[in-house]
């Protein structure tokens, strides 16, 4: 297991009092940067610079908030200008497709985020706080929920896991080099909120997934990998968790998920259909075909990461970021699976309809 995964809590001090704290917010246009850029400013006490790769061409997350959007790549940008006088650093840029040219995402996962590092030490920012995943954990072979200490080597073969994997190990350095820096990592289960519903279904579903064809009033049956369970947590949960990490003295690992665990039972309901449970190594397997023909835009090795995932335990968030979800699990699906056939989003690229 990595170093910082248990990193002893430093005393928590509340927000109180603290005013003009600057957070610079990298990857502000996307799911949970939208949602983060919410919380910060939701009480006027921050002053955020929201860096994405592309400017928002509609109404900012929080439009009667002080909010400075910058344009930024953090595969080959200067960043240190951008990070210049930053009480604190939420990373959240990342790039899940194309997962037919890992190149590509590794240059902006991988290298993008050791870049952001040095930016971060050259820049004398005094708190990083890095969004990984629960797809950053090694496989389990049972539900017990895991903390923080659970190895993180990736939970398969998948390029986002490996690059999930690898920033971990990035924060494990950068934490050994850099201890005057308070370093944050958050490891939230799978991410969802109504205006991420048209982004989301064009990365994991691809062209071919027309919003209408993802009604659930026309979806009969829907077969389920057997032994399929996770976890969700809504945008909004998340984006709360990451604010108060930013602007409290809280360090280490922090896993977030909303109450519940999604099987097949509550697929059928959310869905209002009938399940059919199906080899998870049959459906694998026309995956990766299916993705090797182009007619799948992710490859059948994040399946098999979805079903070895271990369900976390969130206790840790709950004592030290005083941090209760206010979505179930089922609620944040619920929020995606409604949004898609009617073509949610926002003014955010990313988020486009």
């Amino acid at each position: 297991m990595g170093t910082g995964q248990t990193t002893q809590k430093r005393p928590v001090s509340t927000a109180e009092g603290v005013e003009n704290m600057k957070v610079v917010v990298l990857g502000a246009s996307g799911n949970l940067g939208s949602a983060t850029i919410r919380a910060l400013t939701e009480d006027g006490a921050n002053e955020v610079v929201a860096v994405a790769r592309r400017s928002p061409d509609g109404p900012q997350p929080s439009p009667d908030a002080s909010v400075e959007w910058r344009q930024a790549d953090v595969s080959n940008a200067n960043l240190e200008p951008v990070l210049e006088g930053a009480d604190a650093v939420v990373h959240l840029a990342w790039k899940f497709q194309p997962t037919h040219r890992p190149e590509e995402t590794w240059a902006t996962n991988a290298v993008g985020t050791r870049r952001v590092l040095d930016a971060v030490a050259h820049a004398g920012v005094g708190a990083f706080v890095c969004v990984s995943s629960v797809a950053a954990y090694s496989p389990v072979l049972h539900d017990d929920p895991v903390d923080e200490t659970w190895e993180t080597d990736g939970a398969s073969p998948a390029a986002y896991c490996r690059e999930k994997a690898y920033v971990e190990r990035a924060l494990d350095t950068f934490a050994c080099n850099h201890p005057e820096v308070r370093l944050v990592r958050v490891r939230p289960a799978f991410v969802f909120q109504r205006s991420s519903a048209s982004e989301q279904r064009r990365i994991f579903g691809g062209a071919l997934a027309r919003p209408a064809l993802l009604d659930r009033n026309r979806i009969p049956v829907v077969p389920v990998p057997a032994g399929l369970r996770f976890q969700a947590v809504h945008a909004g949960d998340v984006g709360r968790a990451l604010a108060t990490a930013a602007t409290t003295e809280v360090s280490g690992a922090f896993n977030l998920a909303g109450t519940g665990v999604i099987r097949r039972d509550e697929i059928a309901e959310l869905m209002g259909a009938r399940t059919v449970e199906t080899p998870a190594r049959l459906m694998r397997r026309g995956l990766d075909a299916a993705w090797h023909a182009r007619l799948a835009p992710v490859p059948g090795s994040l399946l098999e990461a979805v079903m070895q995932l271990p369900l976390m335990s969130t206790a840790r968030a709950e004592t030290e970021l005083d941090w209760r979800p206010r979505h179930t699990a089922t609620d944040a699906l619920d929020a995606i699976l409604s949004g898609i056939p009617q073509k949610a989003g926002s003014g955010l690229p990313p988020l486009h309809p």
